[in-house]
């Protein structure tokens, strides 16, 4: 087993209010075994036994599932691996004797909580805004009862692989959260079962982002390259369609649905 020796910058703020600055420390023995959030475990093992404030990062599942961890590592969102998150990313990628700068998610819609961990609750909002299908109750309908054409159900699957963990807002230059909002607009609005809420889906959860304050897409295509469960931007073309379909015909609600 290698282990190795590591040089962290870690960026420390208490909170949004604060100012922040970037500390030093020292990662000694690295195993290449570890992940990365295990790595900053045994550092944090290390601070609170002299006593000093551990390094705040949001976790939860640590399987690159729940999309609760992320942030900068050497100027990318989640590291430098391709498709991974950071809990997942493991320290066989590194070097002895790297220098890595750690820093949180950078945007507006996301106040820094502390250290590295923000608050991206932007993002559970613009869901709620219209990332759901409005169906009525009682018991629930055969699964075979509505045809779904293989093509648009594993298109659907893959917009419902987004995790929301942030990095496209993060990586994008303007901030832009169109990936994640188009991820969410196109998994139900490829399936029959969200056509009748399709356009005005889009129209509401577009609205949504802009409140909240994230910047506008301008297809640079940082988003598709650290997102961790690689969507392809075209998601983003499928949600401008939506919503300017929704605009240009300016149909009331009760009109709106189909593909049109």
């Amino acid at each position: 087993m290698r282990t190795f020796a590591l040089t962290l910058h870690v960026w420390r703020q208490k909170s949004a209010k604060d100012g922040g600055r970037f500390a030093e420390y020292k990662a000694p023995n690295v195993s290449e075994h570890m992940s990365f959030l295990e790595m900053l475990d045994v550092v944090n093992q290390d601070l609170i036994a002299k006593g000093d404030d551990p390094i705040a990062f949001d976790h939860d599942c640590r399987e690159g599932i729940c999309g609760m961890c992320g942030f900068m590592v050497n100027g990318s969102a989640h590291g430098p691996h391709r498709g991974t998150t950071v809990c997942q990313l493991h320290m066989r990628h590194f070097q002895d004797g790297e220098e890595l700068w750690l820093e949180p998610w950078r945007s507006a819609a996301f106040p820094i909580v502390k250290d590295l961990a923000v608050d991206r609750s932007a993002l559970d909002r613009i869901i709620a805004a219209g990332g759901f299908i409005s169906v009525p109750t009682g018991s629930a309908v055969d699964g075979n009862a509505t045809p779904v054409p293989k093509v648009d159900a594993e298109l659907s699957m893959d917009a419902a692989a987004c995790i929301g963990c942030g990095a496209c807002v993060a990586m994008c230059p303007n901030a832009s959260a169109a990936l994640f909002t188009s991820a969410k607009i196109g998994h139900l609005g490829l399936l029959p079962q969200g056509q009748p809420e399709r356009h005005d889906r889009a129209l509401k959860m577009v609205a949504q982002a802009n409140v909240e304050g994230f910047g506008h897409c301008t297809s640079v295509g940082e988003c598709e390259a650290v997102c961790p469960k690689q969507i392809p931007i075209t998601f983003i073309a499928r949600m401008n369609r939506d919503f300017l379909d929704a605009v240009i015909h300016e149909r009331p609600q009760s009109d709106r649905g189909g593909s049109g």
